[in-house]
């Protein structure tokens, strides 16, 4: 049997309970800068978001969840600020790590697009991401995003990025692996997924 693109529908996995953060507005976020694999503060507002999640879960955890993040520090930040109180322990994980951009990390998104028009053409606002030279591609990154779920036990908590946030769920929920403009994103906000079923939860 051929094997599977990541690009088709995926069977859903059997998926515990899940609460998925973005980490909060960093500087290069901001200014519109890749960060990939690099990284920069959170500012004001991303202290604000991270807190704001905070709430959120203090009001909606079942109680003791697994923990995981990604090692990259405005990550590691976020679940210091969202998790205060609540007594998780945070397991971090590298599969969790931004999309790598290769030779793009650390550019802003105007430098590369007056360099590459066919950028500011592009119909997702991801996908062509993966196009950077010397970075990840999409194979590579659903395979490490796809050894996250299958070592999942129980309901979980993930702190992580924007892109390796919606390739998990579009994993989760079965969807076309590039349908990362399908779901939604944004900061300060929980992605809650039980029963196969999604939702946007905020403060």
């Amino acid at each position: 049997m051929p094997s599977r693109s990541p690009a088709m529908p995926t069977d859903p996995p059997s998926s515990p309970e899940l609460w998925i953060l973005r980490h909060g507005e960093t500087e290069w976020n901001r200014d519109e800068r890749l960060q990939g694999r690099l990284d920069s503060p959170l500012t004001a507002r991303g202290v604000a978001q991270a807190r704001a999640q905070g709430r959120i879960l203090a009001g909606c955890l079942p109680g003791t969840v697994r923990v995981l993040c990604s090692p990259a520090p405005r990550a590691l930040r976020t679940a210091e600020l969202a998790l205060a109180g609540l007594g998780l322990r945070v397991e971090t994980d590298p599969r969790l790590q931004e999309i790598d951009l290769g030779r793009w990390a650390g550019r802003t998104l105007p430098e590369l697009r007056a360099e590459h028009p066919d950028l500011g053409k592009a119909t997702d606002p991801h996908l062509w991401k993966f196009t950077a030279p010397g970075g990840e591609t999409l194979d590579q990154m659903a395979h490490r995003v796809r050894g996250v779920l299958d070592g999942l036990d129980g309901p979980t908590v993930i702190i992580t990025h924007g892109v390796t946030s919606r390739l998990l769920r579009c994993m989760v929920l079965g969807r076309p692996l590039t349908d990362l403009a399908g779901v939604p994103g944004g900061q300060g906000v929980i992605h809650h997924i039980r029963g196969g079923m999604p939702r946007v939860l905020v403060a």
